[in-house]
């Protein structure tokens, strides 16, 4: 029963870790999947990276647009007369002209302000997005991290676990073990077995979340815990507190707009004046010399009234809306940068201590292991020593890899981008 109960765990270690090589094999470039590269590929996929260079043009079209004479295009009149169809005593009239929208007063100002704002909100809201795109791409590469340090881990433990079955085999072939001794080894073996195949499979789905960022299959060499991102320090700190993090300047660009907008619509209380420019050329019948005249219009629009004031009022809404959210989001960024610096204290602390319960461990293993081979330990006591020997290590994995994620996780509250 024990030997088939190791078969099918043995069966779903290899298959764990076969889904785990499969997605280890990059699909573009050599060597293992650094966090810049990975975010580098995440935000070449993102909408905001592909629409950004059409964005701005649109809105440096509107800018230029603003830095004309004219509001809007010219418009070509032709107009005629004749009574031919009448009395056809040779009237005729004809008419040609020019019609030139012209600004309201300040309206091409404020226009051009409103073009030079959406410009800076389109470069802020790119700057935003990839922060976002970020914080994604590290919670994902930090999580398969972890996966990588706990597949390592268990396959280390199975191999130590099949080394101390072994051992055990030996000395009850030899009659220095009971039977009993030996079904407590292959239990443990059993127990490695399913933990390396659990975290093997935890390891397939970990790349395959990443992978589904970045489009990239991640590699990784075996036992390399990656280098931590650089600490920021207190000078990263003041920018942030001074509103120079990318969210925070995405709202205020954003409210920026809106108050230009605001400005904008109150200017545009009416139609645009039109300017005409016209030339007549008649006559009053047949033999009769022509005669031609210019005539020059200016045409002044009502206002729109109640039209007006609805699109005031809601210029007005959007802008005390994107006022609030940009404190608010100063307020959050501020909060997030302090607790993550709680964090980062924290995940040292948590890997001083877990160094040295690992150094303990470590060599309280080599003395039992030493103690069991000379018959002055038992096997419940050493089985305990290698479980505890296995935690530590484990523990001090995750705290490295935890204390890196810490200092990633900071620069992003920071605003910072991975590199």
């Amino acid at each position: 029963m024990l030997q088939r109960k190791r078969i099918t765990w043995a069966a779903g270690l290899l298959l764990g870790l076969a889904a785990g090589s499969a997605w280890c094999q990059p699909t573009g470039g050599g060597g293992p999947l650094t966090l810049e590269r990975a975010f580098e590929a995440a935000w070449a996929r993102q909408p905001e990276a592909l629409s950004f260079d059409a964005q701005q043009a649109a809105a440096q079209a509107r800018r230029e647009s603003a830095g004309n004479w004219l509001a809007e295009p010219p418009s070509l009149e032709l107009a005629g007369k004749t009574d031919r169809f009448d009395g056809n005593h040779g009237s005729r009239e004809y008419e040609i002209g020019l019609a030139l929208p012209i600004w309201l007063p300040g309206e091409r100002g404020g226009t051009a302000d409103l073009a030079m704002a959406e410009m800076a909100a389109g470069e802020s809201r790119a700057q935003a997005a990839r922060l976002r795109t970020a914080a994604a791409v590290r919670a994902a590469y930090w999580d398969w991290q972890r996966t990588l340090i706990e597949a390592e881990l268990g396959r280390e433990r199975l191999g130590n676990a099949r080394e101390l079955v072994a051992d055990v085999a030996r000395r009850v072939k030899v009659g220095e073990l009971a039977r009993a001794d030996q079904h407590q080894a292959e239990g443990a073996l059993a127990t490695a077995e399913a933990a390396a195949a659990e975290a093997g499979n935890a390891q397939a789905e970990a790349a395959q979340q990443l992978r589904a960022l970045t489009g990239l299959a991640p590699a990784f060499d075996a036992g390399r815990i990656p280098p931590a991102e650089a600490d920021p320090g207190g000078a990263a700190v003041a920018v942030a507190a001074d509103a120079g993090h990318p969210a925070v300047v995405e709202l205020r660009d954003r409210a920026e707009v809106a108050r230009r907008a605001m400005a904008l619509a109150s200017i545009q209380g009416r139609a645009n004046p039109e300017l005409s420019l016209a030339t007549t050329r008649e006559r009053g019948a047949s033999g009769e010399d022509w005669e031609q005249t210019v005539t020059l219009a200016l045409r002044i629009p009502f206002g729109a009234g109640s039209r007006h004031q609805a699109r005031v009022a809601s210029a007005n809404a959007e802008a005390i809306e994107a006022e609030a959210q940009f404190r608010l989001e100063r307020e959050r960024v501020l909060a997030d940068t302090d607790l993550a610096q709680v964090r980062v204290e924290s995940a040292r602390t948590q890997l001083a201590a877990a160094e040295r319960r690992a150094q303990l461990a470590k060599e309280s293993r080599g003395f039992f292991q030493q103690a069991f081979r000379l018959g002055e330990a038992d096997l419940p006591t050493r089985l305990r020593i290698e479980l505890e020997a296995a935690e530590a290590e484990r523990q001090l994995a995750r705290a490295r890899i935890d204390l890196a994620a810490a200092i990633s996780t900071l620069r992003q509250a920071l605003g910072l981008l991975p590199q």
